[in-house]
């Protein structure tokens, strides 16, 4: 069965930093595109960043540019683990965050993921 499983959520004072983590079990996701998606209460799910296969390449919605980082262990594909560095949180960062895998190489978005993680819950005061 494959999972998806985040870990590294918390709570956090404003300006703060969080690592998420999230590791691949059942089958690899070495050749997918992975992504982080965040959802608030009373909110739709959203994109929050992606990767692609190679983690050459990355994308981020325009709020978390230049605070979020993507990236991607394929040094160890045994490992298959994607993580998410978040530093100057913000409370309008809070949200439930997922960890999910695309059904393609390039990108993931809302409409192409293939699995999604359980979700790990990102908490920031002001």
């Amino acid at each position: 069965q494959v999972r998806l499983v985040e870990s590294g959520g918390g709570l956090v004072q404003a300006g703060g930093s969080l690592r998420l983590s999230c590791a691949a079990s059942g089958r690899t996701f070495s050749n997918n595109a992975m992504g982080w998606f965040r959802q608030a209460p009373g909110k739709e799910r959203e994109f929050v960043a992606g990767i692609d296969w190679k983690g050459s390449n990355s994308q981020y919605r325009d709020s978390v540019k230049g605070r979020f980082t993507i990236s991607r262990d394929n040094a160890n594909v045994a490992k298959n683990t994607i993580y998410l560095q978040m530093t100057s949180l913000e409370p309008e960062d809070t949200a439930v965050y997922y960890c999910a895998a695309g059904r393609s190489s390039a990108a993931v978005g809302l409409s192409t993921v293939q699995s999604w993680g359980q979700g790990t819950q990102v908490t920031v005061s002001s």
